[in-house]
C-alpha cells in the first residue's frame, strides 16, 4: 500500500470513526434519548450501535430510537419516543402539551404532536397537526420541544375541548403563574371566535369569584 493509499484509508476511517461526546451531547439535550439517525452524525453505525446495546451501554427502547443508560427512564418516554421518530420539526401539543404541563386530569387517548407539513398523517395512538408555529409559540420542557402554555390553550380550544376543562387548565396556568391574563387576552383579540369567548368566559369567571 502506497503511502498516499495508507494517508486515504486513514483519513476515511477518521471521518467515520464514533465520537462518543458528540452523540453524548445530543442525546443530553433530549433526556438521554436519541435515534439511530442521531448516533449516525456521530459516526455510530447502526451494527456499532446495536453493539453498544449488547452491551449495555445504550438501552433500545424502541425501533430506532435509544437511551444512554445512564441516564433513567422517565414516564414520558413515549413522547420522547414519537417526537424522535416524528422528527426535528415535530412539536409536543394540544392534550399531551397540556398533560405535561400538568394543567388537565384527562388522560390523552393519543399522543399530539404538530409538525409543519401540507397534509396530516395519523399513526397508532399518535395525532399529527399540521400548521406553521411562530418560534415564540415554542418552548422546551425536560428537552422536549412544547408549544407554550399560551398556545396551548388556543389549540385545544380549536380542538373541540370542553370550555369547563380549558377554563380549569387557564385557572390553574394563571394561578402557577405560567401564563399572564394579558397573554391570554392577547390571544383572544388575535384568534377572535371561540378561541376569545372560552378564553373571555374563563377570565371573566375567574374575575368574579
Amino acid at each position: 500500500m502506497s503511502k498516499k493509499t495508507r494517508h486515504s484509508a486513514h483519513a476515511n476511517i477518521s471521518a467515520t470513526a464514533p465520537d462518543a461526546d458528540a452523540l453524548f451531547a445530543i442525546a443530553e439535550g433530549q433526556a438521554g434519548y436519541f435515534t439511530t439517525a442521531q448516533a449516525g452524525e456521530a459516526g455510530y453505525s447502526r451494527q456499532l450501535v446495536a453493539h453498544h446495546a449488547a452491551a449495555g451501554n445504550f438501552k433500545r427502547v424502541s425501533q430506532g430510537v435509544y437511551r444512554m443508560a445512564r441516564y433513567p427512564g422517565t414516564p414520558r418516554e413515549d413522547l420522547y419516543i414519537a417526537w424522535l421518530r416524528a422528527g426535528p420539526d415535530a412539536v409536543v401539543s394540544h392534550d399531551s402539551a397540556l398533560d405535561v404541563y400538568g394543567l388537565s386530569d384527562v388522560m390523552p387517548s393519543e399522543i399530539h404532536l404538530t409538525l409543519p407539513r401540507t397534509s396530516s398523517r395519523r399513526r397508532t395512538g399518535i395525532r399529527m397537526h399540521t400548521t406553521s408555529l411562530d418560534p415564540a409559540e415554542v418552548t422546551a420542557r425536560d428537552g422536549l420541544p412544547i408549544t407554550t402554555v399560551a398556545r396551548t390553550i388556543v389549540d385545544v380550544i380549536r380542538a373541540g375541548t370542553s370550555a369547563e376543562h380549558v377554563g380549569q387548565a387557564i385557572d390553574e396556568a394563571l394561578t402557577r403563574g405560567m401564563v399572564t391574563e394579558k397573554e391570554l387576552q392577547a390571544q383572544a383579540t388575535a384568534r377572535g371566535g371561540r378561541v376569545a369567548q372560552v378564553i373571555s368566559a374563563a377570565l371573566a369567571e375567574r374575575t368574579g369569584r
